[in-house]
């Protein structure tokens, strides 16, 4: 249960105005007894209804209880002291004159009325509803305002996480041209150029050694893209012997970017040939498209 909602529906101030048939004022009393919530607002609106009667309730003007009561008790007494009747023929004594009590009417007051109840209940209702529709007013500005900014802030989290996508996207980016200019420039590194061979004359490439470290990278310039389910493949000659030195990924040998290869602790020469995916366990000579020596 919303208990929310279940305040601002109204049913409270209609059991405070007695509006309710008696099974929605035991359900109301059972739940304000349940949640103090409801007990709390139940209080304060039978108070404030309760604080507006008082507020416009007048006094009878002074005596005039005492004036009422004088006037009924004379009323009575001039009722009992009345002679009985007698019959026609008897003849009517002469009853002395008896002082009639005067009784005075009350000048009328217009609030004491009987439409003064249902007029003071009328105004009473109609500040209740307006109240109600004033409250209903305000919470639906209130909600509306709510939900823009709940929007608003979903669409600026939205922003703020694609903003801090792009910039860890260009710090990643930045890292990586950041280390390969610290390699292109490093005198540890031998460069290698590797030249095209009769399958592609134009290829370029150049890998970059370090013996300390046994480090290498490739940097190409410029490979035919492989055919399909093909792949370069490094080979270090040491000794005319070729050592496999890992496969070039697909962005590499489109002249993307560095791409560090397997250590090789020894070389005089270095050359790439097409291989299956995933590499070979020998060079396939007939497909040898660049080669360099140290």
């Amino acid at each position: 249960m919303n208990i929310q909602e279940y305040i601002e529906s109204g049913i409270l101030e209609q059991y405070a105005l007695g509006e309710l048939s008696e099974a929605e004022r035991a359900d109301v009393e059972r739940l304000a007894a349940e949640h103090p919530q409801i007990r709390e607002e139940l209080n304060v609106i039978t108070d404030a209804l309760g604080a507006y009667a008082q507020a416009h309730a007048q006094a009878p003007p002074a005596g005039m209880r005492e004036r009422v009561l004088s006037g009924w008790q004379a009323a009575i007494k001039h009722d009992t002291s009345a002679p009985a009747p007698q019959s026609a023929a008897a003849p009517q004594p002469q009853a002395a004159p008896v002082a009639e009590s005067v009784v005075r009417q009350m000048p009328v007051n217009q609030e004491y009325t009987q439409e003064a109840p249902a007029a003071r209940f009328n105004w009473m209702m109609a500040a209740a509803i307006v109240l109600l529709l004033l409250s209903a007013v305000g919470n639906l500005l209130l909600y509306t305002r709510w939900k823009e900014a709940e929007s608003s802030l979903a669409i600026a989290q939205n922003e703020q996480a694609r903003v801090a996508s792009s910039v860890q996207a260009v710090q990643r980016t930045l890292g990586y041209r950041t280390q390969e200019l610290a390699i292109l420039r490093s005198d540890q590194f031998h460069s290698v150029t590797l030249a095209g061979m009769p399958v592609a004359p134009t290829a370029r490439a150049k890998v970059l050694y370090n013996p300390a470290t046994r480090k290498v990278y490739v940097d190409v310039h410029s490979l035919p893209t492989p055919p399909s389910g093909k792949q370069y493949q490094l080979w270090a000659l040491d000794n005319g012997k070729p050592i496999d030195a890992g496969m070039l990924a697909a962005a590499t040998a489109a002249g993307d970017s560095l791409q560090q290869m397997k250590d090789v602790a020894s070389a005089q020469a270095f050359a790439m040939t097409v291989e299956e995916a995933g590499g070979s366990a020998n060079p396939t000579m007939s497909t040898l498209t660049v080669m360099g020596k140290m």
